[in-house]
C-alpha cells in the first residue's frame, strides 16, 4: 500500500518550499528517486534540499561527469546522477552497496537507469515541466517510512497548490 501527493507549482520558491518540508519530514536514512526530463529541475531541487539542512547550495551541483558528489551536513547527502552509467554493472565500481547502507539521504537523478537495483523503500520526486517556470511534483512511495514525509506536504497544500501568501 503506497501514498502520493501531486503539487502544482509556478515558481521556484514554491520548488523550495517543498524541498524544505521534505526535509524537516524525510527519515534520517531515505533514498530519493529524482525522475523529470532534462531541465525539468532536479539538480535545483537538491540544492534546495541540501540547504534546507545547512549544506550551501552552491556546493551542489550536478554531479554528471563526476557521477556522484558526497555533501556532508547534519545529514550526509550523497547525490548521484545515473545518467550517464550504461546500467547497474557500472554500480559496483561507485560502491553502490556501500552507499546505499551507509546513514544520510541518497538521491538519484536518472533512477530509470539503475531502477532494477533500487531498493523498494525508497521515495520517488517525480518532476514534470508544465510550461515555462512551472512544474507538477509528485511524490510516492510504497513505504510506509515516507508517510510522514508525504503528509507534511499534503498537509501544506490545498488542492494541490500551495495557498499564496499577500
Amino acid at each position: 500500500m503506497g501514498s502520493s501527493v501531486t503539487v502544482s507549482i509556478t515558481k521556484q520558491i514554491d520548488l523550495e518550499r517543498i524541498a524544505r518540508i521534505l526535509a524537516s519530514a524525510l527519515p534520517s536514512h531515505a533514498m530519493i528517486a529524482l525522475e523529470g526530463d532534462l531541465g525539468a529541475g532536479k539538480t535545483t531541487f537538491t540544492k534546495f534540499l541540501g540547504a534546507a539542512i545547512g549544506i550551501p547550495s552552491n556546493e551542489i551541483v550536478s554531479p554528471t561527469f563526476g557521477l556522484i558528489h558526497i555533501h556532508q551536513g547534519p545529514t550526509q547527502l550523497t547525490h548521484i546522477d545515473a545518467f550517464r552509467l550504461s546500467g547497474v554493472e557500472d554500480l559496483e565500481q561507485l560502491g553502490w552497496d556501500e552507499i546505499i547502507s551507509q546513514c544520510g539521504w541518497v538521491i538519484v537523478e536518472w533512477p530509470s537507469r539503475i531502477a532494477v537495483a533500487l531498493p523498494d523503500d525508497r521515495l520517488t520526486v517525480l518532476i514534470e515541466v508544465t510550461g515555462e517556470t512551472s512544474r507538477r511534483i509528485t511524490l510516492f512511495s510504497e513505504s510506509s517510512r515516507f508517510d510522514g514525509a508525504i503528509d507534511a506536504l499534503l498537509i501544506a497544500t490545498h488542492d494541490g497548490r500551495f495557498m499564496e501568501t499577500p
